[in-house]
């Protein structure tokens, strides 16, 4: 089990206007004996709005918001890799090492990034910046090898592509 973080910062959490009014769309998707369904997705918005990772005292917040009891939550959040616990850098990179990848030479686009960032996987850079993560999979096996940045998705990949999509981000 992954291990959640207790965020030094911590104040009171609240959820912006646009993120309350996204939460009624949410809990529209699903009848209301079932609104605990929803707790996927909120969580994903809680990490947008908490910026970008949902520590222990995020958590807690949810689990109080939507009535569900803490350890289900926590449950939730420590199973599944798209959650963040603990911070991440401005640009989170999931690079895709699983087999069609890996055929098709995700660790050229490893070795691009790790040159390219001067850069070890599993850390975040000095200034923030960037997150560099290797994953098992993100579903885009067709267009193998890819890469996840924040919520963009970029496949086909070459190491020389991945070097001038670094250059482009702002």
């Amino acid at each position: 089990m992954r291990q959640i973080q207790k965020d030094p910062n911590a104040g009171t959490f609240q959820f912006s206007e646009t993120a309350l009014g996204e939460i009624e769309k949410i809990y529209a998707r699903y009848p209301a004996a079932q609104r605990r369904s929803a707790l996927m997705p909120i969580l994903h918005l809680a990490q947008r709005e908490f910026g970008g990772w949902l520590s222990q005292e995020a958590l807690d917040f949810v689990a109080e918001f939507t009535g569900i009891a803490q350890i289900r939550v926590y449950e939730v959040a420590t199973f599944y890799t798209m959650y963040n616990l603990e911070p991440v850098g401005k640009y989170h990179v999931q690079v895709c090492t699983n087999i069609s990848c890996w055929l098709c030479d995700s660790d050229g686009v490893m070795a691009s990034l790790n040159g390219k960032l001067k850069q070890e996987f599993g850390t975040t850079s000095d200034d923030g910046r960037f997150t560099l993560v290797e994953v098992e999979c993100l579903g885009a096996c067709v267009n193998a090898p890819m890469m996840q940045i924040n919520d963009d998705y970029y496949e086909n990949l070459t190491p020389e592509k991945v070097s001038d999509i670094i250059d482009r981000l702002p």
